[in-house]
């Protein structure tokens, strides 16, 4: 099986006695010796600065952006800094900003809740009323669950609605993409639209999409076999595609056309050959989310004899007939960090706008992360941009030193280890705890180290987090990259890391320009977006 959709700087660092003068000068955690925090020595910290100005004079990065922050983690002191104001596209270390604004804002309990609830009497197993479906945006929601609520509803003793089945979004605004989104990336599974009724096929949760794969058929000559999970009327598939004999081109594409419910497949395939399969993103989510349940309350013997109509209000008087909880918000922070989930954060970021200030949009939702930030974690909102919960935005700016000083505060809150830990952990092969760092740095000290945020968009790299160094005491980094035009480099934000976490404020140990460490260079788009 195999996934072919991925979206695929510099002045001189200061010297060394510049450097621990501005960290004593002017940071916002002024740099102070403490029993845990060991002085750090000038050599030390000249012999780092020339280490990663060497990774950083890398061909790659020519005529491009590159702004690296390195601090203690406990007093705030810069250890290293190259354009510390510098503000770039994030990409995904925007989620950064969102998540730690969701945890403090709606706590590691709050749960997203998915309610079916009826107008009009009931008279025997008839239902003389329409039936609501009303989301909250749980970006969780599967088929199982949709099937669980229609289960309930069974239970309740109707048989019949002789009214409509309505599907309640009406939680969120109806604007479905984020500022400046790419079109040509609307039908890719980490570009759905955002609806507060919605539905995932697997336990990636990608709310808004459905997973296409297609098969070879036993003999040349025929299409491949194509199946959808979750089964579902919404979308229609359109099969191009054809078998040839063993050994034969395998050619296979899945893709959606613009503002279309068409899934089309074409190509070839060969007898024997693997299958080709993608998560592809719907259009309109709410509509998907009503088929799915529409189909499982028939499955539950239960008739709805009218229209599925959606986006209506849920009548103030409605009752209550069924409900559904989403996990945790603290749970769900594993596949939202660890596999950089897209629809997570605008769901959470649309989320803090309708229960903080009772509008589910984009505006609101930002305004609130954007107060929030500045009056808790000292995050300067007049030096950032941030237009999506994401990052998939081009609008997003940001510099390194507001990520680090999110990052510093941060620590001090109660929920802070679980945010630490749902953070992609450097070269752990598990995909639940790695995460998108899983295949990097792997046999290096930074391994099962380094918890971070990767970051990808074309031509936007970054890697924003913690590491413990030779001494035993924890750093936060922020590594932005911006308009390079080969593969990605983020070997080189490896290599960053990995000195990092042997870095040692000891004169005897601050050697580490003869001990650069040799990570796999990188030449193709990042590959935080793969599914395999």
């Amino acid at each position: 099986m195999r996934r072919s959709a991925w979206k695929t700087a510099g002045i001189p660092a200061s010297l060394a006695a510049l450097v621990l003068s501005a960290a004593l000068a002017g940071s916002a955690h002024p740099y102070q010796e403490t029993a845990t925090a060991a002085p750090t020595t000038a050599a030390a910290l000249d012999d780092l600065a020339i280490t990663i100005d060497g990774i950083l004079a890398d061909r790659r990065l020519d005529g491009a952006q590159a702004a690296v922050v390195v601090r203690s983690a406990q007093t705030g002191a810069m250890l290293y800094t190259r354009n510390p104001d510098a503000r770039l596209m994030p990409a995904s270390n925007t989620k950064l900003l969102t998540s730690v604004a969701a945890l403090d804002l709606l706590g590691p309990d709050h749960r997203f809740t998915t309610s079916v609830l009826a107008t009009g009497k009931q008279r025997g197993s008839a239902l003389h009323g329409d039936l609501y479906l009303r989301g909250t945006g749980d970006p969780t929601m599967l088929y199982p669950d949709y099937d669980e609520l229609a289960a309930k509803v069974a239970a309740s003793g109707v048989r019949t609605v002789r009214g409509d089945l309505v599907a309640d979004d009406t939680w969120f605004d109806h604007v479905r993409y984020g500022t400046s989104w790419a079109w040509d990336d609307e039908d890719q599974y980490y570009d759905a639209g955002i609806s507060a009724l919605t539905a995932a096929g697997d336990t990636d949760y990608d709310a808004g999409t459905v997973i296409v794969e297609a098969f070879p058929a036993a003999t040349a000559g025929q299409p491949a076999r194509v199946t959808l999970t979750p089964a579902t009327g919404y979308v229609k598939i359109v099969n191009r595609s054809m078998t040839v004999p063993a050994g034969g081109a395998d050619t296979l594409s899945i893709h959606r056309p613009h503002g279309t419910n068409t899934i089309v497949i074409d190509g070839t395939v060969p007898v024997g050959g693997s299958s080709t399969k993608e998560w592809v993103a719907v259009w309109e989510p709410t509509g998907y989310a009503a088929d799915l349940f529409r189909r499982a309350l028939a499955a539950h013997g239960v008739r709805v004899l009218g229209a599925t109509r959606p986006g209506g209000a849920t009548p103030a008087a409605a009752r209550l007939l069924a409900s559904h909880d989403s996990m945790t918000l603290a749970e769900l922070c594993t596949p939202f960090l660890k596999l950089s989930n897209n629809m997570h954060a605008e769901i959470l970021t649309k989320t803090l706008g309708r229960i903080e200030a009772g509008d589910g949009s984009w505006e609101a939702g930002l305004d609130v992360i954007s107060d929030d930030l500045a009056a808790k974690f000292g995050v300067d909102p007049t030096k950032l941009r941030q237009a999506d919960g994401s990052g998939l935005s081009r609008w997003d700016n940001i510099a390194p030193k507001e990520i680090t000083d999110l990052l510093i505060a941060a620590q001090s809150q109660p929920w802070f280890n679980t945010w630490y830990n749902a953070l992609p952990i450097a070269g752990n092969p598990d995909r639940m705890v790695g995460g998108t760092l899983r295949n990097r740095m792997r046999n290096t000290a930074a391994a099962n180290n380094v918890h971070a945020k990767t970051g990808s968009l074309t031509g936007a790299s970054a890697l924003s987090g913690y590491v413990t160094d030779a001494d035993g005491e924890r750093l936060v980094f922020s590594i932005l990259f911006n308009n390079y035009l080969s593969g990605a480099p983020t070997d080189l934000q490896d290599k960053i890391a990995v000195v990092l976490a042997t870095f040692s404020r000891h004169p005897a140990a601050a050697n580490l320009r003869s001990a650069v460490p040799s990570v796999p260079a990188t030449n193709g788009p990042d590959l935080e977006w793969r599914k395999d």
